[in-house]
């Protein structure tokens, strides 16, 4: 557990942490949820916002926490919307898995008051930044805390694309996509293709081609210090870049996909009990014995 007094508002004499609260939108269930947390939250600390359509601007924001209400979706937009602000971050699974937001909401009431008297540790998961160029100049540009994908719409054709690592050929794929994942990102899109998982607080990213022509093509992983460039052999007309879930834009022939690691980092507030296996026992069923239906 870090040292409390590391913690801004305890250094600063404060006896209450500045918070953030971030709501998912048009969920019923964070919308029953939201007044009693809130509640909770007031009795330790001090509100700076409660936003409820992830629109708030951290730009010179005075919080010191950020409570997130919702799934992993919700986390990953708090990533997106803190972008170069990034504060520790206090999940409340109101989702379905619930890989990031790990805290049911009858656990938050024990835990807060915890975490206002600064006794919890983070940790500090990797982010990707996405940078597009034309020529030499960058024309569109995202943090990414779960993945970068090129992914292809109709009319579905093979890609054809180019990897580049540190300026080198690493090879050409044939295939329907390519995934560039950070360790939080590895039991998402990644794993569906394949891929293997990685645990979170590895510094590396896995490569991952989605049915590649060639089957000898697997996935790779690979430290998160390398330049990673792609460019399309050809023409494909439905190619986007996709970060996070998002299409950042069009694939264009022309383009130049970077992919580097960001120079933030996520912080994601430790729960105590919360282990990466047992994360991955309860939410994939790896339970060891096969379910029975009945």
């Amino acid at each position: 557990m870090t040292d409390p007094a590391t913690w801004g508002w305890i250094r600063d004499g404060r006896q209450r942490p500045r918070v953030v609260v971030l709501a998912a939108p048009n969920r019923p269930r964070v919308e029953q949820e939201l007044i009693s947390i809130v509640h909770l939250i007031e009795q330790h600390a001090e509100i700076v916002a409660v936003d409820k359509n992830f629109s708030y601007e951290f730009d010179n924001c005075p919080s010191d926490l950020v409570v997130v209400l919702g799934g992993d979706g919700s986390i990953l937009q708090s990533a997106r919307q803190m972008s170069h602000q990034q504060r520790p971050v206090l999940g409340v699974n109101l989702g379905k898995l619930g890989f990031l937001a790990a805290i049911p909401p009858s656990r938050f009431v024990d835990i807060w008051p915890e975490v206002c008297q600064g006794r919890f540790s983070v940790t500090n998961h990797l982010m990707l930044r996405c940078d597009v160029y034309d020529g030499n100049q960058v024309v569109h540009s995202m943090l990414g805390l779960n993945e970068a994908s090129v992914l292809g719409g109709p009319p579905y054709s093979m890609m054809y694309i180019d990897l580049h690592i540190d300026s080198v050929l690493a090879t050409t794929y044939a295939c329907d996509g390519l995934i560039i994942s950070t360790p939080v990102g590895s039991t998402a899109h990644n794993l569906s293709a394949g891929g293997p998982i990685l645990r979170r607080n590895l510094q590396a990213f896995v490569i991952s081609p989605i049915s590649p022509h060639t089957l000898t093509m697997r996935p790779v992983v690979d430290t998160a210090d390398r330049i990673f460039d792609l460019t399309m052999s050809t023409e494909h007309p439905s190619a986007s870049i996709v970060v996070d879930g998002r299409v950042l834009c069009h694939f264009d022939q022309r383009f130049r996909v970077r992919i580097v690691r960001a120079e933030d980092t996520f912080q994601l507030i430790s729960v105590p009990g919360h282990d990466d296996y047992q994360a991955l026992r309860e939410k994939l069923g790896w339970s060891g014995k096969p379910r029975l239906v009945e």
